[in-house]
């Protein structure tokens, strides 16, 4: 199910990107530019010099999510989150509305906030997953324009050196996703949770047991052990962002090739991963990706 979202996310994704990228008119022949809403377009610059920026702010977002964790400041992450799903849903939702309405960016508000806020103040799994499939590509179709080939390569092997360390030497990612799920019931990625026989038979008897009758406070606060299937938002949104790449300076022969690429690198760390065991996935799917480019240098160029 993991491996469904997340390719189903990359070709959202891919959608997301060619819609907010220049155009020709068919009959004029004249420049169609796609614009971003709520003035999100990039500044015309240099991509070593927005690759840079992009570093830093990066950088910077860490920084700052670390010391709201150590200081518990909920209401600001959770504002932070809100936010951020707010843009990335409306992003995606202006495609639909741009050309065939008068005020294009209310009706986008209408549809996106609402949903950021069930996501982050009145959450459940089915939410959650929905909202994730198309977060991370409104979110891609902002960084894609900044970026060129050779600093989306780059970006990928630092992104994967950070996630390495992160994971295995300093245990940062797992304490980051537990104080999102244990404090915030948040999570930034996808979330698949699944009880065992023995807690499934446990909760069908409490139904049997209390239908049609008041549920005593006691059994309904009673917590069930839950094993959790997660992705992390980074594995899922880095290679749209780098299919995005390819796909604006080339075709959508590339960008598949490092769709299909990320997901066999993800793949291969599926089949390989052992319960109860964290791991970085981007270094796979980096993997993966240069294994696709290299296919399509070989046999396509």
């Amino acid at each position: 199910m993991l491996l469904g979202m997340f390719l189903l996310t990359q070709f959202i994704g891919l959608g997301v990107v060619n819609s907010y990228s220049t155009s020709i008119n068919p009959i004029t022949g004249e420049e169609i530019r796609n614009d971003l809403p709520f003035n999100l377009d990039p500044p015309e610059e240099e991509p070593e010099k927005n690759f840079v920026s992009l570093i830093i702010a990066f950088m910077f977002a860490f920084f700052l999510i670390f010391v709201l964790m150590k200081y518990k400041w909920k209401f600001i992450i959770r504002a932070w989150f809100f936010f951020v799903v707010a843009l990335a849903l409306g992003i995606v939702f202006y495609i639909f509305f741009r050309n065939s309405f008068a005020n294009p960016t209310l009706l986008t508000l209408i549809f996106a906030v609402p949903l950021a806020y069930l996501k982050i103040f009145r959450p459940n799994v089915w939410v959650h997953n929905i909202t994730e499939l198309l977060i991370y590509p409104g979110i891609a179709a902002v960084f894609v324009p900044i970026l060129s080939v050779y600093s989306a390569i780059i970006l990928l092997i630092l992104i994967s050196l950070y996630d390495m360390w992160a994971v295995w030497h300093s245990g940062i990612m797992q304490k980051m996703a537990k104080f999102q799920m244990e404090e915030l019931n948040l999570f930034g990625g996808f979330l698949l949770p699944s009880a065992s026989s023995k807690v499934k038979k446990q909760i069908k008897n409490l139904k049997q047991k209390y239908k049609g009758k008041k549920i005593p406070k006691k059994i309904r606060e009673k917590k069930f052990k839950v094993s959790l299937a997660i992705l992390g938002g980074g594995d899922v949104i880095f290679p749209i962002i780098t299919a995005g790449v390819f796909l604006r300076a080339f075709d959508i022969v590339p960008a598949l090739f490092v769709l299909f690429g990320s997901l066999l690198g993800l793949t291969y760390l599926f089949a390989i991963t052992e319960k109860d065991k964290a791991y970085p996935a981007m270094p796979y799917i980096t993997a993966g990706i240069f294994v696709g480019l290299l296919a399509w240098v070989l046999f396509v160029l």
